[in-house]
C-alpha cells in the first residue's frame, strides 16, 4: 500500500471533507502515549464536560504506513491511567473528531476507540512518515514544552532535554570582575547595589556540590508552558550556595550539570533563599530578561585553585553503623545490589509517587541494606538496575520506626551512580570490589531476587501494637467501599485496608496447577464425623459467567438461629473477578430446638465443589534472576513478566473473606512462607491465628505442610477478624489484594 492510499490518510481525508467524526475500522497499532498537565485554555476544547484529574493525553496511532499524533478525549483517560491503552496494544473503531486550533496544523481527538490484545512485532515505525504533526511538535491541547513521563512527575522525557554539553563560549580575554560566594552574600545582606539590581554581571566561578531532582509545578490554572525547577548546591573557597535554574533553563542544563563539574556563571540574580525563614540568599538563573551565561569549564589547576577539591561519599555509612545512626541521618552507601523490587506508586495529596524497594550488601555485616528509592530524574540509570551490579546511593535519609526497625529513603539530592563505580578510587568502593571477588559468584547469583510482592516495615505481629500505631481504631472499610475503593486505584499503585470479616475458605495452590488445589470450605464434610477438608479435585473447565446457575450447600452442623444454607453461583472464568455479592443466608425462623435437632438429623450433604477465585498475578510472587537487564525491565512501569520465569516459591494460598457487615466476598492471596526478603520472624505455635497474626510460619519449627494447613480450617471457623490488606492495581481488570496480617478479635 503507497503511503498516499494508507488507511489513516485515507481516514483523514474523509474527516476533511465531512467537517465531522470519521470513524477508522481498520487495525490501528500504538506507538506511545505521551502526558502533560493541562492549563486555562482547556475549556476552549471541553467547556460542555467536567473534567477530573489535571492530565491530558496524545496517543500516536500507526496502520504500518505512517503515523499520527491524536489527542484523547479526558473522559477516556481511565484507560491509560488503568494501563489498558498502552505503547503496542492494537486499536480499532477510532473515532476521530477534527479538531480546529488556531494554528495551521491540523489535529484531531481521539473519542473513542476499542482495545484489542497486542499483534505481534510492529517492526521498525520511527522512519515512517508523519500525518498533520507529530509528537515532537508537543503537547496538542496546552501550551506546554515538553511532556510528562507517564508514571510520575519527577523524571524528564523525549528528545528536547539536552543530553549533552553545548558549543563552550570562550571566556574574554578581558573577563568580568569575579565574585565570591562570600562577597555576594554580603554585598546582598547589606543591600549593595550591584547585588541587589535584578541582574548582577559579574563573574562567578563554582563547583557543583550537589543535584537535586527535577520539580515540576504545572498547574491547570498556570500558563507557564515549562514550569521545572531545579536547585543546584554550588561552592567557591569561601562558601556555599544554591543555584536554581528555572523552567527552559531546567531544559537545557539539567541533564549535563553534575556534581562535580566547575562552571562560569554571568547574568545571574539574587535572591533570598526561596521559602526559607534565614536571611541566607540563592541564585536564580533564567532563560530570559536576560539569559543567564552558563560555561563548564576544565577541571585544570588554573580552575581549581578558586573552587574546593571534589568530594565523594562524604558522609558514607557501612551495613554495619545503620542501625546505630538516628533518624533522618543523611548518608551514603555503596553495595551489590541483590533485589530491585517492582516499580509501584503512593499516593500523596494528589500525585502519585513512584518508588521501588532495593537490597544492597556490602559485606560489613550479614544485614542488608534496604532502600525504598523514589525517582531521582535519573530514569535511564534506573531502568538498567538489575542485581549483582555494584551501586553508589548518595544522599539517602535514614527511617526508623518505634520497632527499631530502619531503611534508607531519598532526599530532594538523592543520585545513583552504577556505570562508573568500577573507575571510582574511594576506600568503600575499593573494599566492596575486594569482598565481590572473594565470593563465590554462582552463590551471589542464586541469591538475587527481582518483583514480586513486598512491603516494609512489616505490619506488627499483635493487634494492640497494630492500634497503637494508628493512635486508635485504624480505619475499617466495609465491603461497597472497597469495592469502590478498588475501582479507583490507578496503575501499579499500592493502598493498605482494614475490613473485618470471616474465613469462608481456605485454598492451597501451586502457580499454574491451580485445578489440583486442595481447601477448607466453612460449612462442608463428606460425612458427618469425618474431617472437613476434601481431596484434590480437577477444576471443571470455566463458563461464562451469563450461563450461572445456583446450587444449594449445606452447613455441616444446622443450630438454632444460623443459617442453614447459601446460594452461590456456578464456577466463572478464571479472569479478574475479585468480589462477589453472596446472597443473604437463608434464615432459620423456627423457634423450637427439637424442630432444629430433627433437622440435623435429617441434613443431606453434598460433594464439595472446586472453588472459583482468581489466580494468583505472576507480579505477585518474586523471581529468581537470571542475569539479564531484560529481565529486570519487566518489573519496571509499563513492564510485563516473561512466560519462562522461574519463581522463588510457587506455592501461595487463597483466602475467601466474607467483610461484614454486607456479606461481599473478596479473595486475598496469603503467603506465608519464608524468604530471603521476609524480615526478622518470631517463634509461634504454627495455628492458623498465629501465623495470620504474624504473617508467616515460625522460624523456629518446621512448617506445617499445605495438607496439615488445610485440616487445621476448621480453627477459622466462625471466628471474626480484622484484616490487613494490601491492594495493587497490576494493569487492565487485575488487581492485587494480599492479606498481609488476620487478628481474631
Amino acid at each position: 500500500m503507497s503511503a498516499s492510499d494508507c488507511v489513516l490518510r485515507r481516514t483523514m481525508s474523509r474527516a476533511a471533507s465531512v467537517r465531522n467524526q470519521v470513524v477508522c475500522r481498520e487495525m490501528l497499532h500504538v506507538l506511545d502515549v505521551y502526558r502533560y498537565t493541562r492549563d486555562p485554555s482547556y475549556f476552549v476544547y471541553f467547556h460542555n464536560i467536567i473534567l477530573i484529574g489535571a492530565d491530558f493525553y496524545d496517543v500516536v496511532l500507526c496502520d504500518g504506513d505512517c503515523r499520527i499524533s491524536v489527542a484523547l478525549d479526558p473522559r477516556l483517560n481511565s484507560l491509560v491511567e488503568k494501563n489498558v491503552l498502552r505503547r503496542g496494544v492494537a486499536v480499532r473503531n477510532a473515532a476521530l473528531l477534527p479538531l480546529d486550533l488556531p494554528v495551521t496544523v491540523k489535529s484531531f481527538i481521539l473519542n473513542s476507540v476499542e482495545v484489542c490484545a497486542p499483534e505481534g512485532d510492529q517492526g521498525d515505525c520511527d522512519n515512517l512518515p508523519w500525518i498533520t504533526r507529530s509528537s515532537t511538535s508537543g503537547p496538542i491541547l496546552a501550551n506546554r514544552m515538553v511532556y510528562l513521563p507517564l508514571w510520575n512527575n519527577v523524571d524528564f522525557l523525549g528528545s528536547p532535554w539536552r543530553k549533552k554539553l553545548p558549543p563552550q563560549l570562550a571566556l574574554e580575554t578581558d573577563p568580568l570582575p569575579r565574585v565570591t560566594v562570600e562577597a555576594l552574600r554580603q554585598g546582598f545582606l547589606r543591600h549593595q547595589e550591584w547585588v541587589v539590581h535584578p541582574i548582577c554581571n559579574l563573574q562567578m566561578i563554582v563547583r557543583i556540590t550537589q543535584k537535586s531532582h527535577l520539580m515540576y509545578y504545572g498547574k491547570a490554572e498556570r500558563r507557564s508552558s515549562c514550569p521545572y525547577r531545579a536547585v543546584l548546591q554550588v561552592c567557591d573557597h569561601t562558601g556555599g550556595v544554591a543555584l536554581v535554574l528555572w523552567e527552559s533553563m531546567c531544559v537545557d542544563w539539567y541533564c549535563v550539570l553534575n556534581p562535580g563539574h566547575i562552571i562560569s556563571l554571568t547574568l545571574f540574580q539574587v535572591k533570598p533563599l526561596y521559602r526559607s525563614d534565614s536571611s541566607d540568599i540563592e541564585i536564580s538563573v533564567n532563560s530570559q530578561h536576560p539569559r543567564t551565561r552558563i560555561s563548564v569549564l576544565p577541571d585544570t589547576q588554573t580552575w581549581s585553585d578558586m573552587v574546593p577539591s571534589q568530594t565523594f561519599l562524604e558522609r558514607f555509612c557501612g551495613s554495619e553503623q545503620l542501625p546505630d545512626c538516628p533518624h533522618d541521618t543523611v548518608c551514603d552507601v555503596v553495595g551489590l545490589l541483590v533485589f530491585i523490587g517492582r516499580s509501584e506508586r503512593i499516593r500523596k495529596g494528589t500525585l502519585l509517587l513512584e518508588y521501588r524497594w532495593l537490597f544492597m550488601e556490602d559485606g560489613r555485616s550479614f544485614k542488608p541494606i534496604r532502600i525504598q528509592l523514589f525517582s531521582t530524574s535519573q530514569p535511564d540509570v534506573h531502568r538498567q538496575l538489575h542485581p549483582m551490579m555494584p551501586v553508589v546511593c548518595c544522599g539517602l535519609k535514614v527511617i526508623r520506626s518505634e520497632e527499631g526497625l530502619w531503611y534508607l529513603t531519598n532526599t530532594p539530592n538523592t543520585l545513583l551512580y552504577c556505570s562508573g563505580v568500577g573507575k571510582m578510587t574511594h576506600a568503600a568502593v575499593q573494599r566492596l570490589r575486594d569482598w565481590v571477588r572473594r565470593q563465590d559468584h554462582e552463590r551471589i547469583w542464586r541469591s538475587g531476587l527481582i518483583g514480586g510482592f513486598f512491603t516494609y516495615p512489616p505490619t506488627p505481629a499483635s493487634l494492640e501494637t497494630y492500634m497503637r500505631g494508628w493512635q486508635g481504631a485504624p480505619p475499617i472499610v466495609q465491603g461497597s467501599e472497597l469495592q469502590w475503593e478498588m475501582k479507583k486505584l490507578c496503575y501499579r499503585e499500592r493502598k493498605t485496608f482494614c475490613i473485618q470479616a470471616t474465613v469462608t475458605m481456605v485454598t492451597h495452590c501451586r502457580r499454574g496447577e491451580e485445578e489440583l488445589c486442595i481447601f477448607w470450605r466453612d460449612g462442608f464434610s463428606s460425612s458427618p464425623s469425618s474431617s472437613s477438608w476434601p481431596q484434590s479435585t480437577p477444576q471443571p473447565s470455566p463458563i461464562s459467567a451469563s450461563s450461572l446457575c445456583k446450587r444449594k450447600l449445606f452447613m455441616e452442623s444446622p443450630q438454632k438461629g444460623r443459617p442453614t444454607a447459601t446460594v452461590q453461583p456456578q464456577a466463572r472464568s478464571n479472569t479478574a473477578i475479585l468480589f462477589e455479592a453472596s446472597l443473604e443466608f437463608l434464615q432459620n425462623t423456627d423457634s423450637d430446638s427439637d424442630d432444629t435437632d430433627d433437622r440435623d438429623d435429617q441434613s443431606s450433604v453434598t460433594r464439595p465443589t472446586v472453588p472459583d477465585f482468581p489466580p494468583v498475578a505472576a507480579e505477585t510472587l518474586t523471581m529468581r534472576c537470571d542475569g539479564s537487564i531484560q529481565q529486570a525491565a519487566t518489573v519496571t512501569m509499563g513492564g510485563t513478566l516473561p512466560r519462562d520465569a522461574v519463581f522463588c516459591c510457587d506455592d501461595y494460598y487463597t483466602l475467601t473473606l466474607r467483610v461484614l457487615p454486607e456479606h461481599l466476598c473478596v479473595s486475598a492471596v496469603f503467603l506465608p512462607q519464608r524468604t530471603p526478603l521476609s524480615p526478622r520472624g518470631c517463634a509461634h505455635e504454627n495455628t492458623w491465628a498465629s501465623i495470620l497474626a504474624n504473617g508467616a510460619f515460625s522460624t523456629h519449627t518446621l512448617p506445617p505442610t499445605p495438607d496439615d494447613l488445610i485440616r487445621m480450617g476448621q480453627q477459622l471457623a466462625n471466628k471474626k477478624m480484622l484484616c490487613v490488606l494490601e491492594m495493587c492495581h497490576l494493569g487492565g481488570d487485575t488487581t492485587e489484594v494480599v492479606l498481609s496480617r488476620g487478628f481474631i478479635i
